[in-house]
């Protein structure tokens, strides 16, 4: 079975043969925490599926697929939408299952509200830690259709030089043999963060998992209220993301890296171009990709010029 026969393609971009075969994990793993913005807890299990079903959220019975497609701009996160259902702040998740090489995958979202229509995905300490470590629990096995055959992984290449931008921010995809990712950001109002430049070696679960996963969430602490009265990071804490004052610096301590805002930013980009990913073949773009002053809105639209959506 081909697994590129209904991959949707553009002059952007191609689907090239990998070598590999889709994989998906090899059993169940639940994990329960806090969500940031809504500050409810939930309960997500991550469950093994079949070769070319990819990844998606089963919320009451109700699918809602990890693609750009789906994607709505939402403040300081990325929401899914469809048929009603909104699942939110999925783009930790996803980045560390595109980046361990979780192709396909049912993911299953419960929390005590037995009514709503929203639900969110834990956040935990503010990184990718948690999942890239659920995965290694219960590892990883070739996945197989309704008939029992492995399907070869596809990964779309970048033909030629694509962007997407807003003021003086930006981000692009340039044509590459290896998955790179440069990232810039500019925090003038808060000195000690500044302007930080992290641009990774050839991507793959190692460099991600040593250098991208342990990156923790961060925000600015004299912005915390109007986040706060606009409905946001009701779960927020300080256990959960790195906060930083413009006048007093990092209240705390210790940053896992030097430049962990930067590197954060990476960890969220590949969550958000993972949802470029078509029936369980690769999502990230094989490009370099160089980001500047980006966030989720940014990068989705990234993945929507690569799709041919705008």
């Amino acid at each position: 079975m081909s697994s590129s026969n209904a991959l949707r393609s553009s002059k952007l971009v191609s689907w090239n043969r990998t070598g590999r075969l889709q994989q998906t994990l090899a059993d169940c793993v639940e994990r329960q925490g806090k969500a940031l913005h809504s500050g409810k807890v939930s309960t997500v299990r991550l469950c093994p599926e079949r070769a070319s079903r990819g990844r998606y959220f089963d919320f009451r019975s109700n699918f809602v697929p990890a693609s750009v497609e789906f994607a709505q701009v939402s403040p300081l996160c990325t929401t899914l939408y469809k048929g009603g259902f909104r699942i939110r702040t999925v783009e930790h998740l996803l980045s560390a299952l595109e980046a361990s090489g979780v192709d396909n995958c049912r993911i299953e979202i419960e929390d005590s509200d037995t009514q709503g229509h929203d639900a969110e995905i834990p956040i935990f300490d503010g990184s990718a830690r948690e999942w890239v470590a659920a995965v290694e629990e219960v590892g990883l096995t070739v996945a197989t259709d309704l008939d029992g055959k492995s399907v070869e992984k596809m990964a779309p290449h970048v033909n030629e030089p694509v962007y997407a931008w807003r003021n003086d921010s930006f981000v692009a995809a340039f044509p590459s043999e290896v998955v790179r990712i440069t990232y810039g950001i500019n925090f003038s109002q808060a000195p000690v963060i500044g302007c930080q430049w992290f641009s990774t070696p050839p991507l793959d679960n190692l460099v991600y998992s040593m250098q991208i996963a342990l990156s923790r969430t961060f925000c600015i602490y004299e912005e915390v209220e109007q986040m706060r009265n606009a409905g946001l990071i009701k779960g927020g804490s300080l256990e959960n993301a790195i906060v930083c004052s413009a006048s007093k610096g990092w209240l705390n301590p210790p940053l896992h890296f030097s430049d962990e805002p930067c590197r954060h930013k990476i960890l969220d980009l590949i969550g958000d171009l993972s949802l470029f990913a078509q029936f369980g073949n690769q999502g990230l773009p094989v490009a370099h990709i160089v980001a500047y002053k980006g966030g989720h809105a940014l990068h989705t639209d990234l993945a929507r010029r690569l799709i041919g959506m705008i």
